[in-house]
């Protein structure tokens, strides 16, 4: 469990751009992101990151199957 607390973020997009985005997000996996990132613990914290924003594009109604 993190005792990090959360921020929360306003991205106002226009809905071609939050639907991209959502599509983006789904497609985008470990070895994407593993190359840019320091080591394996943050690779972690960037998927972790990409997923919450996957659930909250969901919650906004844009969640490509």
């Amino acid at each position: 469990m993190s005792l990090e607390r959360t921020e929360e973020v306003t991205f106002d997009g226009t809905p071609t751009e939050l639907w991209a985005l959502a599509q983006l997000v789904k497609r985008i996996g470990w070895s994407d992101v593993r190359p840019l990132a320091v080591d394996k613990d943050e690779t972690k914290v960037m998927i972790s990151a990409l997923d919450r924003l996957a659930m909250g594009l969901a919650n906004a109604g844009y969640a490509p199957r």
